[in-house]
């Protein structure tokens, strides 16, 4: 029997945890890159997304539209290759974000001078959020959801590891190794890498917030595929954040490693937590916001929108 790709890359983890740290972070390391290569070369779509991005909202909206058309549980959603090992005809994914540890390795491969042809002919999705409400949801996502071997992963590649128990929220968006000004260099990292994919879309995370039914549609023609109105709206409805959310509470992604609820009682715990544009300004004082926003201005692609107060108010 082969192994899916989740159940693979559980028994790396499995087998490698009673070694010593260095030997089991680069074992992990160097298993799991190979299979993240294989993942995104045996996939019909990539997504390329920094956590807090939308990715799982996407997966989810995609996932959907399978389900319905062939008839699948609610409950089993995308990772690479769930639904495709249950019917061959539904594409696989690959969701990464090509810069942390094990997933850096298709990054690698997808920017110059290094890139690989194969896989920049592939339909890819670049999403893209305001980076300060990156930087807050990662922040919560890193210090509460995060999984031991992820972190582990992480704070090995970093100069500066990050103690989850007792950083500040500031202390991780302004001043940590994986805080503000790296999201910054990420997303106009991905926007220069962008220019060199034969079927590469940009996505903005506040445009699926505000027209996530023409959002759909554009991935879905990007992947080649065909769906109608009916199939689309269904997708949308699922994913909406009421629904995930109360999806979640009920605890029905229990078998999916990242949907799997953490806290009932912790709403900055669930993995579908605000999806509110602009919302870190509900979370630091007007002088940090100014210094953050400064940042932004001064480093980010102004090509990218988010260079201004009023664009991180946008719908």
């Amino acid at each position: 029997m082969i192994l899916g790709d989740g159940p693979r890359k559980a028994l790396i983890i499995g087998s490698t945890a009673p070694l010593p740290r260095a030997a089991r972070v680069a074992l992990r390391e160097r298993w799991l890159s190979a299979q993240e290569v294989g993942i995104a070369r045996r996939a019909g779509l990539l997504i390329i997304g920094h956590p807090k991005s939308g990715n799982t909202w996407l997966k989810a909206m995609i996932s959907r539209l399978y389900q319905v058309r062939h008839g699948l549980p609610a409950e089993q959603l995308i990772g690479s290759d769930e639904l495709a090992r249950r019917n061959a005809a539904i594409p696989r994914l690959c969701a990464t974000n090509a810069t942390y540890s094990y997933e850096g390795a298709v990054g690698r491969l997808l920017e110059p001078p290094h890139a690989d042809p194969e896989l920049l002919r592939k339909p890819t999705v670049v999403l893209l959020r305001h980076p300060i409400d990156i930087a807050v949801s990662w922040y919560h996502q890193f210090t509460k959801r995060q999984s031991a071997h992820k972190q582990e992963l992480i704070n090995a590649s970093i100069a500066h590891p990050i103690d989850r128990h007792t950083i500040s929220m500031w202390d991780f968006v302004r001043h940590s190794d994986i805080g503000l000004p790296f999201l910054i260099e990420y997303l106009n990292r991905w926007e220069r890498n962008l220019a060199h994919m034969e079927r590469g879309m940009l996505l903005r995370y506040e445009e699926l917030r505000a027209e996530p039914t023409k959002q759909l549609r554009r991935v879905v023609e990007l992947m080649g595929e065909r769906f109608d109105d009916a199939e689309i709206e269904e997708s949308v409805r699922f994913a909406s954040f009421d629904n995930l959310r109360q999806l979640e509470s009920r605890g029905v992604f229990r078998r999916q490693g990242g949907m799997k609820l953490r806290n009932p009682n912790d709403p900055n715990t669930f993995k579908v937590r605000r999806a509110k544009v602009g919302g870190y300004r509900d979370d630091f004082p007007p002088e940090q916001i100014a210094e953050l926003e400064a940042l932004v201005a001064e480093r980010l692609s102004p090509t990218l929108g988010y260079g201004s107060a009023a664009a991180a108010e946008a719908p």
